[in-house]
């Protein structure tokens, strides 16, 4: 067994390819749920932690922040939704 260099970077989780044959929604679908899954992520490491604080502009500035293109409303909506506030 070898052992990682002192100084190397932790490798991050193995990427494995997504499955072929399923119909384009479902990439579509796959690619929106982790685009609002990072975005959701970065919003929470700034503060924001209430729905109502996350508009479509502080999503889409967050976007352009992290270096990602900017979401469509379904997007935001779906962002949104991961910030969910119980009281």
């Amino acid at each position: 067994m070898s052992r990682p260099e002192r100084g190397s970077a932790p490798s991050g989780p193995v990427k494995r390819p997504l499955p072929a044959g399923l119909p384009r929604e479902w990439y579509e679908s796959h690619n929106r749920r982790l685009k609002a899954m990072r975005l959701a992520i970065a919003l929470l490491d700034t503060g924001v932690y209430h729905p109502a604080n996350a508009s479509n502009r502080r999503i889409r500035t967050t976007a352009e922040r992290i270096g990602i293109r900017p979401p469509s409303d379904t997007t935001c909506r779906m962002v949104r939704s991961l910030i969910h506030y119980d009281d």
